[in-house]
């Protein structure tokens, strides 16, 4: 009853809150390019298009376009904010995740930035963004201007993220929960009963009293833990409650916390992995398995592959230059990508980069230093690598998936060692030392490169590996399993165990126990596109010397940290340091 009444009293706003009403605009003006009056508010920005946050820009109209975009707003900021501005500390930006790197700004000037635009790029894509406004920046009861320059590395673009908000600091800012674990990656190792100490940070000027609410959620649903405490917090105060989670399995874990209270409500969500290499999905190769990819080798070796190389003259500088290559892959088809090689002569260690589901590998997702060959693969079916294979996004996934010897991914693997073959074509290249990384897909691609071409890939370096224990997949995720799902009911003629023995062939799970190169993988903890779940899937069939990096916070989108982790790796592994 007094969580009812509670609730109605917020509603009817009887309650003081300290949460204020977002006073952005759903829709944004909205410009490709770059040009730095664009952050001035007296610029007009009358003529330029209208498109929504929340969404990239790839699916508003603007097809493959990678690099400078810019996002403008104007926003009315009414003069009785002002009061609660300064008490709390000003009004709070966020723009939720930006792929890949922004520099905001309001009124024209700087707000932040997230990330590193060119020459010296970085994704920020796995970063949120929480801009504070000082009130002394603030234009009360009058229109000010909010712009965002964002740059776009490779694959979708823009303001992708919710929320996206503008509002007075509250108590979403002011009352900090934290959970507290002894590991920051939040990975449980011993068998003990889990405690996580939740950390109450009270901001405000007013003390909070109210009721955490905790549920524990499994990999696949099931309620583990709900139980309720009691707590108060001084203003100014901080308190750590101890939330008993009890034995837990090996497995993933979502942990929501809601605080109740007359102030107002809060909730956070965090993750916590408990023993995740003691997670057992066994193999499920098919009898033919070996035979059948031994085929598709020999049917690969089969086909000239007519590489062919275009220099780049625009792209290249006095250290560095680029190419766009071509060559022919499985069944003859027609594959491109982009090549860096240091103009100093010389043997260079390479990277293999891999790429993402329906992404598109361009010139700026080249390694960008001087001291290694770099080469951005795309595909069959992506990127400019659509000439004879183009089944578009959604439906690759499904592409001949009724018949192993056709089905799209056989011929995307053999497309990567294809990549291998003219790495290794390569005077400049140091063949002994060959590195595969990928995120996501690209992920999945790193695996079978190393796995199916274990005797040239040196190292392996996949993050959030999708294409991953299948069955399992479509329990903990809603997509892809939801595309397959229709797939089925559209397709009632074909066997579903038909379409998994199909998966099986391409399950980066069964592939694993083939690679022989070291493997360093990263993870998301709150990654609900390929869950951390699956990625250990394969992981625990590797038989080699690996190590996994988590990131608590991180969804499908890895900090931008990642990058320079990634690099310091296999600079080390390569004797570079």
């Amino acid at each position: 009853m007094r969580r009812n009444l509670l609730t109605l009293l917020l509603i009817v706003g009887l309650l003081p809150s300290l949460h204020s009403q977002n006073l952005l605009k759903f829709e944004w003006k909205f410009k490709t390019g770059d040009n730095s009056a664009w952050a001035w508010p007296e610029f007009d920005d009358s003529s330029w298009e209208t498109i929504e946050a929340g969404t990239d820009w790839e699916n508003q109209g603007h097809g493959t376009y990678d690099g400078f975009a810019w996002y403008r707003q104007d926003v009315l900021i009414p003069e009785d904010l002002k009061k609660m501005a300064l008490d709390n500390g000003g009004l709070v930006l966020r723009l939720a995740r930006i792929d890949d790197s922004d520099v905001t700004y309001f009124n024209g000037q700087i707000l932040g930035s997230t990330g590193g635009l060119p020459p010296e790029y970085e994704s920020g894509y796995g970063d949120p963004r929480v801009y504070t406004v000082p009130v002394d920046q603030i234009e009360w009861g009058q229109q000010n201007t909010i712009a965002v320059r964002v740059y776009d590395g490779g694959g979708g673009g823009g303001i992708v993220g919710d929320p996206v908000s503008l509002s007075v600091i509250g108590m979403e800012e002011l009352l900090v929960i934290t959970p507290l674990m002894e590991r920051e990656d939040h990975i449980v190792l011993n068998e003990e009963p889990v405690v996580v100490n939740l950390q109450v940070e009270n901001k405000m000027k007013q003390a909070v009293e109210g009721t955490l609410l905790v549920t524990a959620v499994s990999d696949f649903g099931k309620v583990i833990v709900d139980i309720a405490y009691e707590v108060k917090v001084r203003a100014g105060g901080t308190k750590e409650v101890p939330l008993e989670l009890g034995r837990l399995s090996p497995g993933f874990y979502n942990v929501s916390v809601l605080l109740e209270s007359e102030t107002g409500n809060k909730r956070v969500d965090f993750a916590l992995g408990v023993r995740p290499e003691e997670i057992v999905s066994p193999l499920d190769r098919q009898d033919d398995f070996d035979s059948y990819w031994m085929r598709a080798r020999r049917e690969l070796d089969a086909v000239d592959p007519q590489f062919k190389l275009i220099r780049q003259d625009k792209l290249c500088t006095a250290t560095r230059e680029i190419f766009l290559v071509e060559m022919r892959s499985l069944g003859n088809i027609l594959i491109r990508g982009w090549y860096m090689k240091p103009v100093k002569e010389g043997v260079y260690p390479a990277i293999l980069h891999v790429q993402g589901y329906g992404s598109t590998k361009v010139p700026q997702n080249l390694y960008q230093g001087d001291d290694m060959v770099s080469l951005a693969l795309n595909i069959r079916g992506h990127g400019n690598s659509q000439d004879n294979v183009n089944p578009g996004f959604p439906g690759y996934l499904q592409y001949h998936v009724d018949d192993k010897e056709l089905y799209v991914y056989r011929g995307a693997y053999m497309d990567c060692v294809r990549a291998v073959d003219f790495l290794f074509s390569r005077s400049e290249v140091d063949t002994s030392r060959v590195a595969v990384e990928g995120g996501s897909q690209g992920g999945a691609l790193s695996f079978a490169t190393a796995a199916l071409d274990n005797e040239r890939i040196d190292l392996c370096v996949p993050h959030v590996p999708f294409l991953s224990d299948f069955r399992d997949y479509f329990k903990v995720a809603g997509w892809p399993g939801g595309e397959f799902m229709q797939y089925f009911k559209d397709h009632p003629e074909i066997s579903e165990d038909e379409i998994y023995k199909t998966l099986s062939y391409i399950d980066i799970k069964n592939l694993a126990p083939w690679i022989k190169a070291p493997v360093l993988m990263s993870i998301g903890l709150v990654d609900q596109t390929c869950p951390p779940h699956t990625n250990f899937a394969a992981y625990n069939q590797l038989i080699v010397s690996k190590q996994y990096i988590a990131y608590p916070n991180a969804g499908h989108g890895l900090p931008g940290v990642y990058y320079n982790t990634m690099m310091d790796y296999i600079r080390e592994q390569f004797g570079m340091e």
